[in-house]
């Protein structure tokens, strides 16, 4: 089993990496959001997810344990595939995606493509009590007064999911009123 590699880039293609480890190339595949910032001839390492099926063997790359972690814990819920692992984990951090699902918030994961409501809930419920313990408690009291009805008034004004929690992580913790939160984390946005 592959845990762990290092080495260079040799090649990019639609959503993996070829890495050259000691002159031996493996598909890695990795989270949209990571692959943007790799260049090819760059220096690399990866904790590695070696994904066994019937029709095939996949790697999946990571830059930290926690990625690694959380993405076994999304592949361990029916429903749930690679693909839509690395979706999630392309959404937002591993501590917001913690902090969401252990206040049962089912939102964020369904802003993933192939992740439905049901599947959303399916995952919350399941995971709630293994990630309960893992959420950051600096963030905790902030993301719980970001409801989804916020973030998604925000999302329809034209920003992106990141910039809404990120204006609503700075409004102040003391207001309650959704229509005031919106307007101070618009006020955010603006600066």
């Amino acid at each position: 089993m592959i845990a762990y590699l290092k080495g260079k880039i040799k090649n990019k293609g639609q959503g993996y990496i070829i890495l050259d480890v000691k002159d031996v190339g493996y598909q890695v595949f990795i989270n949209p959001t990571m692959y943007t910032a790799l260049e090819i001839g760059q220096e690399i390492e990866f904790y590695i997810h070696h994904h066994i099926r019937e029709d095939a063997m996949d790697l999946y790359g990571f830059n930290t344990p926690e990625d690694l972690e959380m993405f076994k814990l999304l592949l361990s819920i029916s429903g749930i595939g690679p693909k839509s692992a690395l979706g999630v984990l392309a959404v937002s951090s591993v501590n917001e995606i913690r902090e969401t699902i252990a206040q049962g918030d089912s939102s964020l994961l369904t802003k993933v493509s192939g992740i439905g409501k049901k599947t959303a809930e399916r995952v919350v419920l399941e995971l709630r009590e293994k990630v309960a313990h893992l959420a950051d408690s600096g963030n905790s009291q902030v993301s719980a007064l970001a409801g989804s009805d916020e973030i998604d008034a925000l999302m329809a004004l034209g920003y992106s999911l990141q910039q809404a929690r990120e204006a609503l992580r700075k409004v102040n913790p003391k207001t309650k009123d959704s229509g005031q939160r919106i307007k101070e984390a618009l006020k955010n946005l603006g600066k």
